[in-house]
């Protein structure tokens, strides 16, 4: 822990929007206090109950989690809380965001299997518009599996056994998890390019259009 750690509270942790190059003013941070629990790698089905709580996005490693455990390649770690969909999300679609989770990911919604995502260090996201209402009140699961430095992953110096130039894993949600409403046609992605001697910057963008779309209806 550092002198900096007694400012880090669950209600005070990472509060910044986290994508600055596209910026939507009206979202909702997940960051903070989730539960967790351990289990066999095996264990497919969601927990019936968990172990405590884990502060996100701080690897289960990491003393600012609250839990500093190491996850095994054996070992399954499960994140669990509770969500309020704003009921003026009406008529949005709503994206569930990960700025990165360490390794394989899969998210559940309301024990509604949304999808997977194998790769600890890029942002993923879900529309998950058809398993929410707004207004509703609705539970998020994440599943994660890592085996650090057992297989054939990317995971640069982590290892199970750190010491010299290689050090401890950070397993799990280790950036920030965030929901947005967005519309029915809206921008996914801007790649920025710059042109320096000609003074010119290149943009392209990828965006979602959808000319007839159901959209979230209130609860």
């Amino acid at each position: 822990m550092t002198r900096w750690s007694r400012d880090v509270t669950p209600e005070n942790v990472w509060p910044e929007y986290p994508r600055p190059q596209l910026v939507r003013h009206r979202w909702l941070n997940l960051n903070g206090l989730w539960n967790y629990r351990i289990t066999d790698k095996d264990q497919t089905g969601i927990p019936g109950s968990y172990t405590g709580r884990i502060l996100v996005p701080f690897g289960i490693e990491s003393a600012m989690s609250g839990v500093m455990k190491p996850l095994l390649p054996h070992q399954r770690l499960w994140y669990q809380r509770e969500v309020d969909i704003p009921t003026a999300w009406e008529g949005q679609r709503v994206l569930l965001h990960f700025g990165a989770v360490d390794w394989e990911a899969t998210i559940y919604v309301d024990g509604q299997h949304i999808g997977s995502h194998r790769g600890g260090y890029d942002a993923f996201s879900f529309d998950i518009t058809q398993h929410v209402k707004a207004g509703g009140h609705h539970t998020i699961v994440v599943s994660v599996w890592d085996p650090t430095d057992t297989w054939w992953q990317p995971h640069g110096k982590q290892t199970l056994h750190p010491g010299g130039c290689s050090y401890t894993a950070t397993s799990g949600i280790w950036q920030t998890a965030w929901l947005e409403p967005v519309p029915p046609s809206h921008i996914e992605r801007l790649k920025m390019v710059p042109d320096l001697e000609k003074g010119v910057l290149k943009i392209t963008i990828d965006a979602r259009t959808v000319p007839h779309v159901e959209s979230l209806g209130v609860a």
